[in-house]
């Protein structure tokens, strides 16, 4: 392979090959004039708001998959992490860790799928940072991002705000990455055209805050752990009961299938482009037609309700009138799966 087509150690030194990479790559496709300073820090103005800081670390193997890679991911990932706390997006920071050795075109296609996912989303990456290690040191690319966003004054949207009366809302259907990921890495062939659902949601949390601010209590995302740890997280820290309905939730049928074949619960697999939101039952409805209204949440339903404030539990209500408690997800149901 010719030298010119791998990453090189010498390309994370500092020098003329970290420069040419800079330079002939990725300032190729990422355009912000902060980023393009080549500052030590990029500077991004002022706002009123509160400031919201997130960061998130990406391993997901295979980089590609249906529906998406692992810059798109690392895009995602970090504008919803904001947008879960009512904050808009305004910036990025991208941190590359590769693995000498590493092709050059892989490297290019993800830094032209980040590029694509922040000029899409409104969000630029105004400062990053590479870093090349020997071979076997990592395996082939690892992402770091961190954002930062503004959150409006107005708004206090919190895991711990759970109320009692709440409505139980999934923004669309469950499982979606999860399976695509575990179908890539065992090579099963899962029919139905299933793909990965990563989306950012930011103009979905928006457009709700816009609607009915004050309704709005917890928004979250339930990446890894999936549905039932994240409703875990939320139900302890506010501690209330929460009780989700097995005939509510929205689940493609091919996912469901192929986790029956393989023994998997799609309740415990993560989601890329989902939202859970807790609200006001007497907004509830309304809210729900907003999300069903906007493309990132067409198959959005209400899948429960907020008891009593106790011990923090969930239930699941199954097809039959039976009850299942939902514990966290304990071990790891599928491995480097973001």
């Amino acid at each position: 392979m010719k030298s010119d087509s791998i990453v090189s150690l010498d390309h994370g030194s500092g020098g003329l090959a970290s420069q040419n990479l800079i330079t002939g790559l990725f300032l190729r496709y990422l355009r912000s004039p902060q980023l393009h300073d080549l500052e030590d820090c990029a500077m991004l103005g002022e706002y009123a708001g509160r400031i919201a800081f997130s960061t998130d670390s990406y391993v997901v193997d295979p980089l590609f998959f249906p529906g998406g890679d692992i810059g798109k991911l690392a895009v995602h990932g970090t504008i919803n992490d904001l947008a879960m706390r009512g904050a808009r997006p305004i910036a990025l920071s991208l941190a590359l860790i590769i693995e000498e050795g590493f092709a050059m075109a892989d490297l290019e296609r993800v830094i032209a799928s980040v590029a694509r996912c922040s000029e899409e989303a409104g969000v630029a990456v105004v400062t990053g940072d590479t870093k090349v290690v020997p071979r076997g040191k990592v395996d082939k690319l690892f992402i770091n991002t961190t954002g930062i966003g503004i959150a409006s004054h107005r708004h206090d949207i919190s895991g711990k705000k759970a109320a009692p009366g709440d409505a139980v809302i999934l923004s669309g259907t469950l499982a979606d990455h999860g399976i695509t990921i575990m179908g890539s890495q065992s090579g099963i062939a899962i029919d139905g055209d299933i793909a990965s659902d990563t989306q950012p949601l930011h103009r979905l949390v928006g457009a709700l805050l816009e609607e009915d601010a004050g309704a709005v209590h917890v928004l979250r995302d339930p990446t890894r752990g999936g549905l039932a740890t994240t409703l875990c997280e939320i139900a302890r820290s506010s501690g209330v009961a929460i009780t989700i309905e097995e005939e509510r939730l929205p689940i493609r049928p091919a996912v469901n299938t192929a986790c029956e074949m393989i023994g998997l619960d799609p309740l415990y697999l993560a989601n890329e482009g989902k939202m859970i939101l807790l609200c006001d039952r007497d907004s509830a409805e309304d809210l729900l037609q907003l999300i069903r209204r906007m493309p990132e949440g067409r198959n959005a339903a209400l899948i429960g309700w907020v008891g009593e404030r106790g011990e923090g539990r969930v239930s699941l209500t199954t097809r039959i009138g039976g009850s299942r408690l939902l514990e966290p997800l304990t071990g790891q149901a599928l491995p480097r799966i973001c």
